[in-house]
């Protein structure tokens, strides 16, 4: 395979998996949370914010919020850093148009609740886990969903100091928190159970998100200490086209030199290197 057609296969594959994660996401979000009125950040939360209080459909909501931040960013970042995030976009956009076609209605029109009535907090958990792990796939592949992340990137690219991190967590506390000046939610006790249900959709979204992303950035290391090194380190670099570092070795008992081979390996590579 050459160099330009690797290159296509890895653009192609991004692009594979980013509609992967949003398929995930689309069913995460319209199967377990929407069903029983959970809030979330992200413009995909104000947009099923708003469809709870007005009834305004949510992907066109989603579609009209991303659109007017896109024609923002594009100015500030460019078209090439925002491709895929277009891509993410409209992809997710058409999935939760045709997700909420083909699942079954309830009498006030949101999908039917899977979990059974009274099932708010175990739905909430499944769901955050499935929306966690669709956008640690979405950005393990150098996507992104739009909406509060084009935010973040347009700020951190003016102010530096200023973390992506802290301004997602700043605007989805807002986001979330707006639920307070919707009366369609009931007295402010039924509001605030409603904010209080949001934190915990964001901290277990947020965990999730983190736990699979630093799960696929772990690597170990292997010290192999062989009178076959170099019969070791030829397997190695040509049978798992993996790299190897020699290093020179002293015994301190004996006093004998040997070769050591040290290899950092992602750790889902670590069975398969150790059974050859």
């Amino acid at each position: 395979m050459t160099i330009q057609h690797k290159m296509i296969w890895n653009e192609a594959k991004d692009y594979l998996f980013i509609a992967l994660g949003l398929f995930i996401y689309t069913i995460a979000f319209t199967v377990f949370l929407m069903p029983y009125q959970i809030v979330a950040g992200g413009v995909t939360g104000l947009s099923a914010i708003i469809y709870y209080a007005t009834g305004f459909h949510l992907e066109n909501t989603y579609i009209i919020i991303n659109g007017i931040l896109l024609v923002v960013a594009l100015k500030i970042l460019g078209v090439k850093f925002l491709m895929k995030t277009i891509f993410a976009i409209f992809t997710l956009y058409f999935m939760l148009l045709i997700a909420q076609d083909i699942i079954p209605k309830q009498e006030n029109g949101l999908p039917f609740k899977l979990m059974g009535e009274g099932q708010d907090f175990m739905s909430m958990i499944i769901g955050c886990v499935l929306t966690g792990i669709a956008l640690a796939t979405v950005f393990m592949n150098n996507g992104s969903t739009g909406g509060t992340d084009v935010i973040a990137a347009s700020v951190n690219k003016f102010h530096p100091n200023v973390s992506l991190g802290n301004v997602l967590i700043a605007a989805d506390f807002c986001i979330i928190g707006s639920c307070m000046f919707f009366p369609q939610f009931g007295t402010y006790l039924e509001r605030a159970h409603k904010v209080m249900f949001g934190f915990c959709v964001m901290a277990m979204e947020n965990y999730t998100l983190d736990y699979v992303m630093n799960a696929r950035r772990q690597s170990v290391q292997f010290m192999i200490f062989s009178q076959k090194w170099q019969e070791i380190a030829n397997a190695i670099g040509t049978e798992m086209n993996h790299g190897v570092t020699i290093l020179d070795g002293h015994g301190w008992y004996t006093g004998r030199q040997s070769k050591v081979l040290c290899i950092l390996a992602k750790k889902n590579e670590s069975t398969y290197m150790l059974s050859r």
